[in-house]
């Protein structure tokens, strides 16, 4: 059976707020700020099975979450050696016979700052949004959707590394990937241009692999 690759991507160091997050849902092996970290997300759901036995049965990384849906099926995996991350991240290309280059690249579908939130709008989020930090009022959200879903992972780092912003909400399963994330209004601009950034880099590096 076809195995299509949708995200495939390393994350070298995993910032405090975004491992931290990752935890409270982690069903296997807590990652811990500074891990590196592998998100990978293939289609159809089931075979994530196969490639999550191969990569720990081949390499010595944890894994920390593994969901399967019918459509899609995603996995991931860190150790506190990059090396040791990007191994198995070969071992999981090698079984599927395929590079990285085959991967889906990253497209932003929606990005956007809400300025000033209001008390209103900031209650109904926190209300709805219980896993990460609440929205302030009066701070500014920045809120991106990306296709396919296992990217949010990646620019949730990207963006807590660039700016001093705060981690609100992340979904990183599905047909798209959803973060939100607070802050002032300057660090909520850095953290929507680090990630558009990130994004186009991570495009480029795949289209050259």
């Amino acid at each position: 059976m076809h195995i299509t690759l949708r995200t495939f991507v390393f994350i070298d160091s995993l910032q405090p707020q975004l491992a931290s997050y990752l935890a409270t849902s982690s069903q296997g092996f807590l990652p811990i700020p500074g891990d590196a970290c592998m998100w990978i997300e293939v289609a159809p759901g089931m075979a994530v099975h196969r490639l999550s036995d191969i990569a720990l049965k081949e390499s010595n990384v944890r894994m920390g979450e593994q969901v399967v849906e019918r459509s899609f099926g995603s996995m991931e995996i860190h150790y506190r050696s990059q090396s040791e991350v990007l191994e198995a991240g070969s071992i999981i290309l090698r079984e599927l016979n395929t590079s990285l280059e085959t991967r889906m690249p990253c497209k932003i579908s929606w990005n956007e700052i809400i300025r000033a939130i209001t008390p209103d709008h900031a209650t109904l989020i926190n209300r709805q949004l219980r896993k990460g930090s609440m929205i302030l009022p009066g701070k500014s959200m920045f809120i991106l959707e990306v296709e396919p879903a296992g990217y949010a992972v990646y620019a949730a780092n990207e963006a807590e590394k660039a700016a001093h912003v705060t981690l609100v909400d992340l979904k990183p399963f599905g047909n798209f990937g959803r973060l939100t994330m607070m802050g002032n209004e300057a660090d909520a601009e850095e953290a929507a241009f680090a990630v558009g950034r990130a994004i186009e880099n991570l495009n480029q590096r795949a289209r050259k692999d």
